[in-house]
């Protein structure tokens, strides 16, 4: 039974992918996407990885999501004045809905099968307390390393932005 839920949110993740590339309309995208990440949680749930699980609706279907949902709003995207004047129609629901509805359907049976639930816990299974200490005493340095890497990322792109916007303003660059 695994095996074929596997399968079936392997197919709405890449269903629900190929929707959110393929719509004109960017709210429906971001939808689309948001239940190609819960598909890609439920499956990482089903290979015993329930933190990744976690990290994925929690980072992606969460933050990721409401962040392109602000850019979207900032940028003032709509997909035009005749379209808001009809509302959506049947058809454009329809997909939602099967996907919505597969991804309920493999929860519930995920739920009630817990394929993790009757084994006991591996040994190399890493707890989140675990996961951290490795990751903070073990692993400091490289935590550092990268942490730095961002800082230097960040430090850069607002350097390149701001001598972008300084050269677009007269006056020139100072």
């Amino acid at each position: 039974m695994a095996t074929w839920l596997f399968y079936i949110l392997g197919a709405v993740a890449v269903v629900a992918t190929a929707m959110a590339v393929t719509r004109r309309n960017p709210v429906h995208s971001v939808i689309y996407l948001v239940n190609s990440f819960f598909a890609l949680a439920l499956i990482f749930y089903l290979l015993g990885a329930p933190l990744v699980a976690a990290w994925e609706v929690i980072i992606y279907a969460g933050a990721i999501m409401v962040l392109f949902l602000f850019i979207i709003m900032m940028l003032e995207l709509s997909p035009g004045e005749e379209a808001d004047r009809q509302g959506p129609g049947p058809m454009q629901w329809l997909p939602v809905l099967l996907l919505g509805g597969a991804l309920l359907g493999c929860t519930l049976l995920l739920l009630q099968l817990d394929p993790a639930g009757s084994q006991e816990i591996p040994n190399w299974y890493a707890s989140p307390r675990d996961f951290g200490y490795a990751l903070f005493h073990e692993y400091a340095l490289a935590v550092e390393i990268v942490s730095f890497q961002l800082l230097f990322a960040a430090v850069g792109a607002f350097y390149v932005g701001r001598s972008a916007s300084r050269k677009s303003q007269p006056g020139g660059e100072r």
